[in-house]
């Protein structure tokens, strides 16, 4: 039997996820907890500290479950960072929702044409991807202070071990790997100047980034546990437990508070078509590519329910897609794509704009309203696929929906429909899955390729199909 933990963090929420290898993977969750970023007067920020210590706390629970724990990995959202001045961290991280990224992205492309930029990087525009944050920073001045960036997950990791360094699929999303070596891509980092000195050494999920600290084997207690870097894009994790037969074939949807809808590929697929349609080549594990396009993801709907539950009152999920799933008279669809939707706050008024400004109806009662959401959602999935399909010339006959977002029924159904395909559903817990089976792979107790850990995913985990055009699944 081997133990291993997952530190899976989400961009509103945390968990430490404990792992048993043995003639099965068995999961359990010993910790949960908010990740809530908080507005200051200078912007939007994670509490990192809190962050910090909720995992700390988290793997402590791990280990009083099992003391003989060998393994910890994390992962997390992509694009945030922390920058370090000898060891010292240079004020809490930005939130890659924050409004200063616009000064950023007008001074990158300024400098270097967005054609270029995805020639380089193969990644779709997005205003907060790393290199328009770092930008930002470069333009306060305070890019000019660091001698150390690291990603969200490599600040972690450095805390609980000393390791220095970026994992590799995480920083694909920097906008400062080149595309084509798999490295970084200093010439760029000079013209836009973002000093190379701060881009730390690049390492490959299934790397031993050492033991513990000794201030971190005390609060979590477990010390003979050695941190293993994982897919650290929790995207990229939860790729390797898409339990795809045949990844030509298929098209997976790693679905929570953003939806990533995409194909796994070995090379890179660039050209000016895929730049256009924003999709996004970004690095997976044991070098694939995850060739993709952001979708808003059920943000929108957690967004508006905490909205709704301003006035004090509690609503209940299960309650509210009930309701919602017995619609039965058509509700608008709108843009879940729209970049009016990105920010935090106020979305019930910003969708009611969307369709006012469109000439829709808004929907009369949060049922229909939620209904609309998430029938948006499976639109933009439906039309995300044909593009991917036209775009990579692959005949996609099967959608594997992943994440938390496969446990919500009704959004598995209405991707069945509008896409024409049918959906297998599951595993919900896909990230810590593939957070798990890549530290298993890198201590031996699992052997083979992706295939190889996603066969363990099909052997271990329920999935459910949901056909399109089926009132039932």
């Amino acid at each position: 039997m081997t133990t291993l933990a997952a530190v899976d963090l989400g961009a509103t929420s945390g968990r430490v996820v404990l792992g048993r290898l043995g003639d099965r993977l068995e999961l359990e969750t010993v910790a949960r907890f908010p990740n809530r970023p908080v507005r200051t007067p200078d912007g939007l920020h994670w509490s990192i500290l809190e962050l910090y210590r909720d995992v700390v706390e988290g793997l402590a629970a791990a280990a009083r479950e099992a003391p003989e724990l060998t393994s910890i990995g994390i992962d997390s959202w992509a694009v945030d960072y922390g920058l370090l001045r000898e060891e010292r961290l240079l004020g809490n991280p930005f939130s890659h929702r924050d409004e200063r990224n616009e000064a950023g992205v007008e001074a990158v492309h300024a400098l270097v044409d967005p054609a270029e930029l995805y020639a380089r990087n193969g990644l779709q525009f997005l205003p907060f991807n790393t290199v328009y944050q770092w930008t930002a920073d470069r333009l306060a001045g305070v890019l000019d202070l660091a001698d150390t960036a690291l990603l969200l997950p490599d600040l972690l990791a450095h805390w609980l071990t000393g390791a220095t360094g970026a994992e590799r699929t995480n920083a694909s999303t920097t906008g400062l790997l080149h595309v084509g070596t798999g490295e970084w891509d200093l010439e760029l980092a000079a013209r836009l100047a973002i000093p190379g000195g701060i881009l730390p050494p690049l390492v490959d999920p299934g790397v031993d980034l050492g033991a513990l600290r000794p201030s971190a084997a005390r609060g979590i207690g477990a010390t003979g546990a050695r941190l293993t870097a994982v897919g650290s894009h929790d995207t990229a994790s939860a790729v390797v437990a898409v339990p795809m037969t045949d990844p030509g074939e298929a098209v997976y949807i790693s679905c929570g508070t953003w939806s990533l809808v995409g194909v796994e590929l070995e090379r890179p697929v660039l050209g000016e078509a895929g730049r256009i349609a924003r999709f996004t080549n970004e690095g997976g594990v044991d070098r694939r590519i995850r060739y993709l396009h952001n979708v808003m993801g059920l943000w929108l709907l957690t967004e508006t329910i905490r909205d709704w539950e301003r006035d004090g009152s509690r609503i209940d999920l299960d309650e509210l897609l009930a309701a919602a799933e017995a619609i039965t008279e058509p509700v608008p669809v709108f843009d879940a794509d729209d970049p009016s939707l990105l920010a935090p706050g106020d979305m019930p008024a910003r969708i009611a704009g969307w369709l006012r400004e469109h000439d829709l109806p808004v929907p009369g009662s949060r049922a229909a309203f939620a209904r609309s959401i998430l029938e948006s959602l499976a639109q933009a999935y439906a039309a995300t696929i044909r593009a991917a399909a036209e775009l990579t010339g692959r005949e996609l006959r099967v959608v594997h929906l992943v994440g938390g977002g496969s446990q919500n029924r009704l959004l598995c159904r209405l991707t069945a429909d509008a896409t024409g395909l049918p959906v297998l559903a599951g595993p919900a817990e896909a990230t810590a899955i593939g957070n798990l089976l890549v530290q298993a792979r890198a201590h031996g107790a699992i052997s083979g390729d992706l295939e190889a850990l996603r066969a363990v995913v099909a052997r271990d985990f329920f999935i459910q199909r949901y056909e399109p055009g089926s009132p039932t699944w």
